[in-house]
């Protein structure tokens, strides 16, 4: 069966049609693995979140109701689904620290993003799992599903000035490694040139 509108897909899900459901796990299931994969330290996560997400979907899908998009609807579910899991397992464990003005930077978003979307993402997702939980939690909403520094603070507690920090370290810490992996890449071709 051909599905050419996504509409007449969701209400095939919503009647439970496995066809249906495995052309939308299919469709999706890549682009909310790199999501998973931001949110969890390993591979064994990412897919196991994966799995509640997509169960989730199905569980829920009769509460669609095609107001807007349909993947912006299953990626909240994706985030809310990410949130609960790093709330469940890590949260628990780190205490949320207030940190001074002083040590907020001001970075340019649009560059930074830029940037980000220029490169090669497998070692940068490395990267960015070896943040603390609550650093990479803050910077992955910030940064890739766009939520603002008050947003983040009331799904997770935390003031907008502790937010920010966050991001701002997972930056650092990720342009420091950037720069080490460019300089790197930068050695070895002109080696590969000369050598």
């Amino acid at each position: 069966m051909q599905y050419v509108d996504e509409q007449q897909l969701v209400q095939q899900c919503k009647t439970h049609s496995r066809v249906a459901q495995k052309v939308i796990y299919d469709r999706y299931a890549p682009l909310f693995y790199t999501i998973c994969s931001r949110y969890s330290k390993d591979r064994h996560d990412a897919e196991q979140l994966l799995q509640d997400v997509f169960l989730k979907i199905f569980q829920n899908i009769h509460l669609y109701e095609a107001k807007g998009s349909f993947e912006g609807w299953m990626k909240k579910i994706l985030v809310n689904t990410c949130l609960d899991f790093i709330k469940s397992k890590q949260f628990k464990n780190e205490q949320l620290t207030i940190y001074p003005e002083e040590l907020r930077d001001n970075y340019d978003r649009v560059s930074f993003n830029e940037a980000m979307h220029k490169i090669n993402m497998e070692p940068i997702l490395a990267y960015i799992q070896k943040l603390s939980p609550t650093t990479r939690l803050v910077f992955n909403l910030f940064v890739f599903e766009g939520y603002s520094h008050k947003e983040i603070g009331k799904l997770t507690g935390m003031s907008e000035g502790t937010s920010q920090w966050h991001v701002n370290s997972a930056r650092t810490f990720l342009k420091n490694k950037i720069e080490h992996l460019l300089t790197r890449v930068k050695k070895k071709h002109e080696e590969s040139r000369f050598g």
